[in-house]
This record gives structure tokens, C-alpha cells and sequence, in this order.
């Protein structure tokens, strides 16, 4: 099998369509189909279920379009490092919301010093977007807020953060020293989405202490969370990173959760067949060093 031949299928796989892959790639369409079958004949597989006139992909398919993706990204790489991609390129990190708002810009700023030629593409968004574009090979990298079990993916933990209980000043349990998680349940919790890294990490929580957890309100924005929870519509947990300021000017107040920590482990992430760049390896590299040395979940307010 060659390169032309994985290049091909991706084509096919991300068409869906014989004749759309063959005028993108500038071919016959009999010469895709021949690649197709030719790839199929030598491992011995079905690729693609033909079913009226639509190529449907098969499981076999699946497993080949994610070894051939990073087949052709190496490659890529290869050639591109032979003319010093490395200095002149792209390196494309992703990280979810805590870590994207107080970690990446760091690192961009000491990457920069240290590469100041590197072009680095930056992109913050939930955990579950982030692990379908390190799977789709659309980022290098990924920063997330938890660690991520996915088999085509590697994990390496680096720094860790925690989530406090936030509530309006005049709630109810603002009469307590502490509160345990039992006592947050009739309560309305305001949360971030579904999906997303914190809110994967709250229902884990919950399930582990065989609570429910039913938000009235979800959303993708932090600070309309924590808008919503100063105006008395409910309570959130949310990461201490992110509350900081607004537990300063007292617009919600906090407190101890004694059953629970919800203390979160941080990650780099990257898909286990990638090639990994000079300037890949650094960033990895400064993500445990600024982790260990600076990002603590106990960090003084």
C-alpha cells in the first residue's frame, strides 16, 4: 500500500461518494474505485458498504481511516521538517475552558519566546470537541481539564485545579460552616453543558455518591452561570480559577464541601499514532514544568 492509496481513501471517506472524492483529487473516477479495491484486496477487508448507490463506511473502514489519517500526517510532517517546518510552522493546540483561560496563554507566551518564528493556532472549546478534532487530526494537542479514556488517545497528567460550591449571599445554606453534597441536592444547580469537561466531572461526582444531579439551567458561559447564581436563581460548582474575582467583590460567596474534594487532574493529550514535532515535544514539556511548578489547586486567593 502507498500514500497515494490512503490519500484516496480519506478522500472517500470524507465524501462519502465516489465521484466527489475523484474530482477533488482530480482523478477518474474508475481510478478511485480501482484504489479502493485494490486497498480491500490486499488487506482483506470490506471498506465501504455500497447500499443504493450510497458508500456507507464499515468497521474495518473505521479502524483504517484512523491509522491512515496520521499514515499521511507523518508523512506530511516528514517532508515539511526537511525544509525546517519546525521553526516556520503551525502547531495546532487546543484546551478546555479552565486551562484555556489561565494555562495556554502562558505557555503561547513562553512558546513564542522560545520558537518566535512558530505560528501556534490556538483553540478553546468542551472536552468533547477537543477529543473528536485530536481523533480527526485537526489539532496537535489538546490541554484538558480531566483525564480522557479514549484507546487512540494518551494521557499525560500534569497539574490539577478545583471546583467550589458558589451561591448567592443570601441563600439558605449560607448558614452552615460547611455543607456536604447531600444537602445541595433540593436545591437548583446552574451548570455548564453537557459535554463539556467540568460538567462530565460533576455527574461523575454526583453518580459516585448515588445523588442526582438535574440542572434547571445549562450553559456554555462561566460568567452567565455565575450572573445567574448572584441574582438568587440557583447554585453552580464551578472551577476556583474562574470565580476568583467574583468571589472577591462578594457578588456570591462559597463554601466547604466536606464529603467531596473536587479536586481535577489536568492532561496533555494527543492521539497515540501521532508524530510527534521538536516543537510538539517542547510544548508538552512546558506544560509539566509550568504545571508542577505554578498550577496548584491550593493556590492561595
Amino acid at each position: 500500500m502507498t500514500i497515494r492509496h490512503m490519500r484516496i481513501f480519506l478522500e472517500v471517506y470524507k465524501t462519502e461518494n465516489i465521484t466527489a472524492a475523484a474530482d477533488r483529487l482530480h482523478m477518474t473516477q474508475p481510478a478511485v474505485t480501482r484504489a479502493i479495491q485494490e486497498i480491500e484486496r490486499y488487506y482483506g477487508v470490506r471498506l465501504f458498504e455500497r447500499i443504493n448507490r450510497r458508500l456507507y463506511i464499515t468497521p474495518s473502514g473505521e479502524q483504517l481511516y484512523a491509522h491512515a489519517l496520521h499514515i499521511t500526517d507523518s508523512f506530511d510532517l516528514m517532508e515539511k521538517g526537511l525544509r525546517n517546518w519546525d521553526e516556520l510552522g503551525v502547531l495546532r493546540v487546543g484546551a478546555s475552558i479552565t486551562p484555556g483561560n489561565f494555562l495556554l496563554p502562558e505557555l503561547a507566551v513562553r512558546m513564542r519566546e522560545k520558537r518566535p518564528l512558530l505560528r501556534l493556532h490556538a483553540t478553546v472549546a468542551s472536552g468533547r470537541q477537543l477529543t473528536s478534532a485530536l481523533l480527526d487530526n485537526r489539532l496537535d494537542l489538546a490541554v484538558i481539564e480531566d483525564l480522557v479514556s479514549d484507546d487512540h488517545l494518551h494521557c499525560e497528567p500534569f497539574a490539577s485545579d478545583r471546583l467550589v460550591l458558589i451561591l448567592p449571599p443570601d441563600h439558605p445554606l449560607c448558614a452552615h460552616s460547611s455543607v456536604n453534597l447531600a444537602q445541595l441536592v433540593p436545591y437548583p444547580f446552574l451548570l455548564r453543558e453537557k459535554g463539556s469537561v467540568g460538567r462530565g466531572f460533576l455527574d461523575h461526582v454526583f453518580a459516585a455518591h448515588e445523588l442526582p444531579l438535574s440542572p434547571i439551567w445549562e450553559s456554555a458561559s462561566t460568567q452567565a452561570i455565575v450572573k445567574a447564581v448572584a441574582a438568587g436563581l440557583g447554585i453552580s460548582i464551578l472551577p476556583e480559577q474562574l470565580v476568583r474575582a467574583d468571589l472577591r467583590s462578594g457578588s456570591v460567596v462559597t463554601l466547604p464541601i466536606e464529603d467531596e474534594p473536587l479536586v481535577r487532574t489536568h492532561a496533555i493529550v494527543w492521539h497515540r499514532h501521532k508524530f510527534l514535532t521538536a516543537c510538539a515535544r517542547e510544548f508538552i514539556a512546558l506544560c509539566h514544568t509550568y504545571g508542577g511548578n505554578t498550577y496548584h489547586p491550593d493556590e492561595s486567593a
